[in-house]
């Protein structure tokens, strides 16, 4: 166990840290925003920025917005996609059918010449 005059916690320099050691804050204002579940949430600007129109909700993720009685709508999520329904969203029937033609007679190319090759190997037995 170790010991020494140190306190357990602290560091070199760690102290009360006023106002004086850190300078005067500028001046805030608190704006309040709400989201569409109705949370509020109240972040402080200073005073000479342009305070923005929406606030991100920290409670849902929701957007909020300065008006209680209108806040902004949530952002609609798409639902999950398959590779087929992008492919789908990309290419017609009948894109689809040609590609699909197309492979199947690669494969059927290479399957006479697996065959032609297996026939030749049994023919020299």
């Amino acid at each position: 166990m170790a010991s020494g005059n140190a306190i357990r916690g602290s560091r070199v320099g760690a102290g009360p840290m006023g106002e004086a050691e850190r300078g005067e804050a500028a001046p805030r204002v608190w704006v309040s925003y709400y989201c569409a579940n109705r949370h509020e949430t109240r972040p402080s600007f200073a005073t000479d920025v342009a305070i923005p129109e929406t606030w991100d909700c920290p409670r849902c993720g929701f957007p909020a917005g300065k008006d209680p009685d209108n806040p902004p709508a949530p952002p609609k999520t798409e639902p999950y996609k398959t590779h087929l329904a992008y492919v789908k969203e990309r290419r017609s029937d009948a894109d689809g059918q040609a590609i699909l033609e197309e492979a199947l007679a690669k494969l059927r190319e290479r399957r006479a010449a697996v065959k032609a090759a297996m026939e030749s190997v049994n023919n020299r037995n």
